[in-house]
Order: structure tokens, then sequence, then C-alpha cells
């Protein structure tokens, strides 16, 4: 066995612990460490010897030959005769039997040795059609590991501005009843002092009678309604990817305050839908006159006046507000804060505040505390796998739900004004 041969064991045999180690998962023992040591000093100590003994030109081959050649694996090569050009040989096989190269050596090397004072050599370079990283196993594409970031990012939803106008109570029962006043007293008037005990009817007399007032109300029920939305999932799924379920929690709970707000603004009181602000009977309007603005302030005398109310926001469809922001003067000057200018957005005074909801075309001005909001059963999660077959199939439906009622208990303080 030449050295060679004797140099290709010892790195089989080192490589044989090593992989031993790796398979088991473990580190080296005191003995195994060192006999990979013993085995690496002999290998070294083999090349010094093969460099000892050949000449600079063929352990330039040799070299080149060692690391293609050497196969840190009991399989056997193919005879060369076998392999197709360029494939299935090392890159130092193909760089030093490509043609450039060869050419270039010839040139610098007539002898095939090189002359130790040549300096700064640099040879021509070598283009390889097959060296690609790829996904393919037998490429470099099995070494390259995917970098799991974690990060997840979610389409996203419209914001939810109308919910934090609202007033909010909660309730105990399924039906809320409230008291709304219809009439309310406007007979007062000044009254002269009586000059007779009793009224006769004759000239001069004043009786001095008080005027009676008058009032009227009604009762007004809002009944609770339940929204809910599911989602079905594996178990597996659960228990190998924790993040799964907040994921759906969220988005479920997400689901049920944008379906909330929906209905707060256009439910049509049919069946299990609120009755929404813009639904209820004896909410004012405005109609439209001359341009947005006008109307817009004439709506805030027209709740004043006739609603008898002090509004605090406005609500806006986000494509209408767009609009009044963009309004300009001759000059092309905006009216309104501008693109530069920083502060809240206000309309005559007070707040506005947009809402996907709320459909385009006209606004909302209303004292929003006499919207009210009544909480019987929070916003809530729960699983069950009886559902259909699930059971037997190892899915569980994924469960939201909240109970609420809602109402206006001053419809009159509300007015929805045209946009155009």
């Amino acid at each position: 066995m030449n050295k060679k041969d004797l140099m290709r064991k010892a790195l089989l045999d080192a490589q044989a612990i090593c992989k031993k180690c790796e398979d088991e998962k473990r580190d080296f023992t005191p003995e195994e460490r060192a006999k990979v040591s013993a085995l690496l000093a002999e290998a070294k100590k083999l090349k010094d010897e093969i460099k000892a003994e050949e000449g600079d030109a063929a352990l330039k081959q040799s070299i080149l030959d060692l690391g293609a050649g050497i196969e840190l694996s009991d399989t056997p090569r193919a005879p060369a005769a076998s392999v197709p050009a360029g494939k299935g040989k090392s890159i130092g096989e193909q760089f030093i039997e490509s043609p450039m190269f060869k050419a270039w050596m010839k040139h610098i090397a007539p002898s095939g040795a090189v002359p130790e004072s040549l300096k700064g050599l640099s040879s021509p370079p070598v283009e390889f059609k097959h060296l690609i990283t790829g996904t393919d196993v037998t490429s470099a594409g099995a070494f390259v590991q995917t970098d799991y970031t974690g990060i997840y990012e979610p389409l996203g939803r419209y914001p939810l501005n109308v919910l934090g106008l609202v007033a909010r109570r909660t309730t105990t029962s399924d039906l809320v009843e409230f008291v709304r006043q219809t009439t309310q007293v406007q007979e007062a008037a000044p009254t002269p002092e009586a000059n007779v005990k009793y009224v006769t009817g004759a000239t001069g007399e004043v009786s001095g009678t008080k005027p009676q007032g008058q009032m009227a109300f009604e009762k007004v029920h809002a009944t609770v309604k339940t929204i809910a939305v599911y989602v079905g999932a594996t178990k597996r799924a659960l228990s190998d990817a924790a993040q799964i379920r907040g994921i759906i929690d969220q988005e479920l709970r997400d689901d049920l305050l944008e379906e909330l707000e929906q209905q707060i603004l256009t439910g049509n009181g049919v069946g299990e839908n609120f009755t929404g602000v813009l639904n209820t009977a004896g909410v004012l309007t405005q109609a439209f006159n001359t341009n947005i603005l006008t109307t817009c302030r004439q709506a805030v005398t027209t709740l004043q006046v006739t609603g008898r109310a002090r509004p605090n926001a406005w609500v806006f469809n986000p494509t209408d507000w767009e609009t009044v922001e963009l309004l300009q003067d001759g000059a092309n000057r905006y009216y309104g804060n501008g693109p530069f200018a920083q502060g809240p957005n206000q309309l005559w005074g007070f707040p506005v505040v947009s809402s996907q909801s709320k459909p385009a075309g006209t606004a909302i001005l209303a004292d929003w505390r006499k919207a009210v909001l009544w909480d019987r059963e929070a916003a809530s999660i729960s699983v069950t796998d009886s559902h259909d077959d699930w059971f037997i199939r190892n899915l569980v439906a994924i469960l939201a739900e909240m109970r609420a009622a809602f109402g206006l208990i001053r419809p009159s303080a509300f007015c929805e004004v045209e946009l155009a």
C-alpha cells in the first residue's frame, strides 16, 4: 500500500469516527478524540513525505488529484471512460483539464515546472456552466437552510372608530327597555295675577289661571342580538403550530367587532340585525345645498335648533372626507389643514372620524352619547369537536360570539347630511 493509499485510509478512519458521533448526536469520547488526532497527524506526516519525494511540478498535479481522487466513502469511483466530459468531476479536475488552463500552463511553463522567479501569476477565468446553487440535493442547494423569521403579517382590517363614540353599558337581560320622551312641555307663558275670587265672565275679570303643560313618553325595547363566527381547524395544526391558535382567536374577535360597527351604523332591524343609526325613525336629515361646506354648516344649525342637541363628532366615509380635505379656494389654497399641517381633523369646530362602515354619499353629525350599546356577553372564544363527525376526524370548531343590544335613546340628536 503506497503512501497515498495510507493517507486516504487515515482520513477515512477519522471521518468514520466523526460520522458516528454526529449520528449519535454526541461529542467525542476521550479515546475517540485521541484517535482522531493521531489519524490526522499520520495523514499530515504522509503528506509531508509525499511532498519531499516529488518535484514541484509533480506535487502540484498530485495535490489536485488528491482533492479530486480521494473519495471519503467506500464506494469505488466509476472508470473515467464512463463519465461524460465535465460531469462527475470535481471543480479542480474540470479546471486543470480545461483548454484555457492547459494553454496558459504551456505558455508559462513549457517544461511542466513553474519557475520560482515568476511572480504575480494569474490564470485565465474558466467558466463552469454546471456550478449552480439550486434546490437539487446533488447541488449546493442541499446545504442552503431556509431562514424562518417567524414574522406573520395579516391582511389588515378597517379602523373601528365609531365604537369609541357610542356610550357603553351592560345588561343582564335579553331585552333592554328604556323610556323615550316624545312630547315635551312647551306651554309656559306669562300669567297675570287674579283679581276676582270667582270668575263670572264679567268684563275686566282676570282669572289668573296658569297654563297646563303636556308631556308624552314611549317605551322602547332593544332586543339582545348574537353576533358569531367560527372556523374549523385540525387538532394537529393547533398542537404543532402554537402561533396559529392566537392568530385564529384574534381574527375571529376582529371580525366580530367589524360586524358590530357595521350593525351600529347600517343595521336594518330585520331578524337578528340591530336597528342602526341610519335606519332609526326620528333621525334628522339635512338636504344638500350649494356645496359640501355650506350643507355641513346648515346641518350644525339643524341639529342645534330642531334636534336641540349638542353635537360632538362627525362620521364620514373615508372617500367623502378626502373630498372635503381637498377642497380649495380660487387661489388653489386648501380650506382645511392642507398636506403639511398637523392636528386632529375637524369640520366647523367638531371632530371628524372616518369609518369604512359608513356608506359613501352622506355624513352623520350627532351627539353620539345618545347612542347606547348594551353588552350582554363580551366577545368570547370556545372550542369543540362536537360538530357533525369532526370528533372522529380530529377536527375542532373555534367559535367566537358576543351578545349585545343597541338603540338611540334620542334619535333627534342625530342628523344624516347629504354630501351631493
